[in-house]
């Protein structure tokens, strides 16, 4: 039957719909255009760092790449990890994914993000999507990183907790202003309700969000999740936005 199907429904590329060999790639373009991030990291943002990252400040306590942004600013988070580099392809498929109605895109997408998800993993931690608002939710009709989650709990065998966080401030969207602008935006904006505060109780936490740009709304549900009792808290996006060179 597949194989019928594919006949009548070759793959086709997750970003332009061009033909593809098999389902959940890119094509030679889109891929060529395509950033993964690979082992060169910085160890708390996920950011993509130059050659072999020696140029780069270490932690000494943990012996981990650390980027300059990470060291001038404090994140309330342990580790974190993404998947792509916002731009080309990376951009196209986040956006796709948040704007675009294309929610058949969130199983592969879900299994990157799950491989860059590898090195964060421990065992029966929970693993948390970052939350809309409703009156957001109710617009959009989804929550891409709860999609992006999900999928990221069930490669790993982890507790899924799309509840455990919530948006308890209405704020606009994160697009434009700068960094301190960002971060003044989601102040106290996300928080643990009183009923779901025991499930957090000392658990490590991955927390999944579709793109990371100043990491202001990674940082309010971390502080959110510590606030409440949380073990460490680290973090995973499909996208990390970089500095332009």
């Amino acid at each position: 039957m597949k194989g019928a199907l594919r006949l009548v429904y070759p793959p086709q590329c997750l970003c332009c719909g061009a033909p593809v060999g098999q389902e959940g790639g890119l094509c030679p373009a889109c891929w060529r255009e395509a950033e993964f991030i690979q082992a060169s990291c910085c160890s708390r943002c996920g950011v993509p760092l130059p050659g072999d990252g020696l140029s780069d400040e270490v932690d000494a306590a943990a012996g981990l790449l650390v980027c300059d942004d990470c060291l001038a600013v404090q994140r309330p988070w342990l580790r974190g990890r993404a998947a792509l580099v916002y731009r080309g392809t990376g951009r196209k498929l986040a956006l796709m994914l948040k704007h675009g109605d294309r929610l058949d895109l969130a199983p592969a997408l879900g299994d990157w993000v799950a491989r860059a998800a590898l090195p964060l993993v421990r065992p029966e931690m929970l693993v948390v999507p970052v939350p809309l608002h409703l009156r957001r939710l109710l617009k959009r009709k989804y929550n891409q990183a709860e999609m992006l989650s999900r999928a990221v709990a069930r490669a790993h065998a982890l507790p899924h907790e799309p509840r455990l966080l919530r948006r308890i401030r209405h704020t606009p969207m994160q697009d434009h202003g700068s960094a301190g602008d960002r971060f003044a935006n989601l102040d106290g904006a996300l928080a643990v309700p009183a009923r779901m505060a025991p499930r957090v109780q000392g658990r490590a936490v991955l927390l999944v969000d579709d793109v990371m740009a100043s990491g202001a709304t990674l940082a309010a549900a971390a502080e959110a999740l510590r606030a409440a009792g949380s073990g460490p808290v680290s973090v995973v996006v499909l996208a990390r936005a970089v500095k332009d060179t």
